[in-house]
């Protein structure tokens, strides 16, 4: 088990910084293609790759409750709009600032998973919530000279991030992660596609397709990576690894594109992340309390 768990953090931290690396590539991008277009370009080659893995699996969709096709669909529309948000943030603010501001997902989902699944939240993980939401407001800065329409972007890709995060915990266990998945990019696509017609397509450079492919290998990696993360060892244990995005995106901010943080952004940035996984550490007690109280005397 040991094993099993360095493997499944390992796996981790190697899928955040593949998701990261997408990221970089689509920044890149940003200077030569519109968004939309980029959005269907890369969702058209992901939805085939998911399309196929679908097909090998597709004995299992016999049989699946009507209920969780409305949450898939709810799942997808909340991705497109993630992608939107973000990419609109991503184009036009540091990608460290950005990767800091979208650490705070996990506290979003355990408040929202509160509010409207009614799941447990202790007066600890609630103070370590609004702190972390602290951390996040340092990083912003509501009303400073850099709180700008992109800032409420990210804020906004946070939001949309949690819907999808929240309505994934509410499908049936026998929903195959390859519906959801190819579902997700199915929106994305369609509404890359639609968004499109608004702007004047461009013919990619050679370059720049080796940027959209390495952006599609990437995110395909990287969704890949977290899977076998999951499944090889215990979430609970390689679940803080996912903070290992911070780093990979400092580090890309620096060589890649020449930005880096000022004080109050690794600030906010130590806060959210210590809150983090503080937050998933409460999480982990929880479960093996109510897992101990649930076996027979």
């Amino acid at each position: 088990m040991k094993d099993d768990n360095f493997r499944a953090a390992l796996f981790m931290m190697l899928g955040t910084g593949a998701y990261t690396i997408n990221d970089v590539f689509l920044k890149l991008l940003a200077a030569e293609l519109p968004m939309f277009q980029i959005l269907f370009l890369r969702g058209v080659t992901v939805t085939v790759f998911f399309g196929l893995m679908l097909w090998r699996v597709r004995a299992q969709l016999a049989g699946l409750v009507r209920r969780d096709f409305g949450l898939v669909a709810l799942r997808s529309l909340s991705e497109a709009a993630a992608a939107f948000f973000f990419l609109t943030a991503l184009f036009n603010m540091p990608i460290a600032n950005l990767t800091a501001i979208l650490q705070v997902i996990p506290l979003t989902v355990a408040l929202a998973a509160f509010l409207f699944l009614r799941e447990p939240l202790g007066w600890r993980r609630m103070s370590a919530i609004l702190i972390g939401f602290c951390g996040v407001l340092v990083i912003v800065r509501p009303g400073a000279e850099g709180f700008t329409l992109y800032s409420v972007s990210a804020l906004m890709a946070v939001a949309m991030i949690t819907v999808r995060d929240l309505t994934t915990r509410m499908l049936g266990r026998s929903m195959p992660s390859v519906l959801v998945a190819f579902a997700a990019s199915c929106g994305v696509t369609v509404f890359g596609g639609l968004g499109s017609v608004t702007e004047i397509w461009v013919m990619p450079s050679a370059l720049g397709w080796v940027w959209l492919m390495g952006a599609t290998g990437f995110i395909i990696a990287g969704y890949i990576l977290v899977i076998l993360a999951m499944r090889v060892g215990e979430l609970t244990f390689a679940a803080p690894f996912r903070y290992a995005a911070l780093l990979f995106a400092l580090v890309a901010g620096w060589l890649v594109f020449d930005e880096w943080p000022d004080t109050l952004t690794f600030v906010g940035s130590a806060v959210i992340v210590a809150t983090g996984v503080y937050t998933l550490y409460r999480e982990h007690r929880m479960q093996r309390a109510l897992h101990h109280h649930a076996r027979p005397d």
